[in-house]
């Protein structure tokens, strides 16, 4: 085994690919069902939408990130590679470490917003259960039995990173339909404390300059933009390539615009029933009495450990693995991505909708969205669905570029998709004042994941072709 291999980035084999249509339309369940999803559609009313164009815009939003989800896919189905080996074709064997470094990070960022999730519900359940901790005080966002709780739920995680994937899909199998009980569950009670005309009648929130339409729907293509690049890390185990088109097809578009639902549902019910609408779940069930919040919360524990362990831990398990294949194992890249994932701040991302809609969602989709350019230009248009598997772990081969193992042209077009879409992300993030940038370049952010894929895809295909 050579310094660009290990146990974990060989293709799997024929007796290894026994994933059916129904593990992988569970396995997206058991994803969609998480606070994330809820805080989706709820900070889209607080961005002035309405619950009609929030849910649509989720639903139209996940049939487009479909797409790329199926086709990328295929090359997991077909020769049981994961992402980062994927990549290697078009970055070169060593420069695929760029595109799975950075899809990495992204996932550390989505598994300490999750672990806050869940320990918001932790520190919500102990409450329920008598223990009086005390929330953030004035100026603060966070407290510290809330910060102990983040720990604790984090540490949970660390058990699933050992065991391996075959645990996740197990905890994804059993966990989906009692998730989807409890959002029924959820969903009727609500409409026995409110009337549904009331619900959907609350008229939508008034925001200067009206909700930013092209914006949200890139932030919410960002959402699962994640996946979309390293989906080959869970249909490399795909019996056939029937199996994962049909299941991510049932458990992707319909399921999210359903509990996104549930999050308009929720959000309406704590405005009207309590005074104050309430961004996070965990709000909402500590009004609704001791019994139901327990239940509720411990559901929250839950869909946070399934979608965490399923969607952000695997992933850079694979992606810090190809950094140092013979150093860093599955286990060890997800212990990596666990220790770096306490590094971020959720609590201060999510102090405000805006700052998870439009700064998180859309600046880290415009990143994903080039790299899942030059991925599907380099896979079907170039290639026409071929690899040479052998090659894919070998310097010398045709993926090594020259030797070097990086290829100038992928990361030429990747930096070009890329960055006329920074100057708006950072007017976005506050970190530029807004008459500083060219309205165009602000304007061009909003339509940061297709302008990135789109921009950084056909310079590859030109470029490759140019010099094939």
């Amino acid at each position: 085994m050579n310094d660009l291999s290990n146990q974990d980035l060989q293709a799997t084999s024929v007796a290894q690919r026994t994933w059916t249509w129904r593990d992988y339309a569970a396995l997206w369940v058991g994803m969609v069902i998480c606070v994330p999803t809820y805080t989706m559609a709820s900070s889209m009313l607080d961005q002035g939408f309405s619950w009609q164009q929030a849910i649509w815009l989720v639903f139209l939003a996940n049939c487009i990130v479909l797409v790329p989800m199926v086709l990328i896919g295929r090359a997991g189905a077909q020769y049981g590679i994961p992402f980062p080996v994927l990549a290697r074709a078009s970055f070169g064997v060593r420069g695929a470490s760029l595109p799975a470094v950075l899809r990495g990070l992204v996932a550390c960022g989505w598994f300490s917003i999750n672990c806050y999730f869940g320990g918001l519900a932790l520190h919500g359940l102990l409450n329920v259960l008598g223990m009086g901790l005390a929330g953030p005080a004035a100026g603060e966002t966070i407290s510290n039995s809330q910060f102990a709780c983040f720990l604790a739920f984090w540490a949970l995680h660390l058990v699933f990173i050992w065991r391996g994937l075959e645990s996740i899909r197990v905890l994804e199998v059993v966990a989906a339909p009692l998730m989807i009980l409890a959002s029924l569950a959820l969903v009727a009670w609500a409409l026995m404390k409110v009337p549904a005309e009331q619900i959907f009648g609350l008229p939508a929130k008034v925001v200067e300059g009206g909700p930013k339409t092209w914006a949200a729907l890139t932030g919410l293509v960002g959402f699962w933009a994640t996946l979309a690049l390293n989906i080959p890390d869970f249909t490399r185990f795909a019996r056939s390539q029937r199996d994962q088109v049909v299941g991510q097809a049932l458990g992707l578009p319909l399921p999210m615009a359903l509990f996104s639902l549930v999050g308009v549902i929720g959000f309406s019910v704590s405005s009207i029933a309590y005074g104050k609408p309430q961004l996070f779940p965990d709000g909402l069930l500590t009004q609704m009495g001791p019994l139901a919040a327990g239940i509720g919360l411990l559901v929250i524990l839950l869909a946070n450990l399934t979608t965490n362990v399923a969607a952000n831990l695997v992933s850079p398990s694979y992606d810090f693995s190809q950094v140092a294949p013979q150093r860093i194992s599955f286990r060890t890249g997800g212990l990596i991505a666990a220790v770096i994932g306490l590094l971020f701040m959720p609590w201060k991302l999510l102090a405000t909708s805006g700052g998870y809609l439009f700064t998180w969602l859309g600046g880290y989709g415009t990143l994903l969205g080039a790299l899942a350019g030059i991925l599907l230009a380099d896979y079907f248009l170039l290639r026409k669905g071929r690899l040479n598997v052998d090659a894919l772990y070998r310097l010398d081969g045709e993926y090594g570029y020259g030797g070097s193992g990086w290829n100038g042209r992928a990361v030429l077009a990747f930096l070009l998709g890329v960055l006329p879409c920074l100057p708006g992300n950072l007017v976005v993030s506050g970190l530029l004042a807004k008459d500083a940038v060219p309205l165009m370049l602000v304007t061009l952010f909003d339509f940061g994941w297709f302008f990135s894929l789109a921009v950084a895809g056909t310079l590859y295909l030109l470029t490759a072709r140019r010099t094939a």
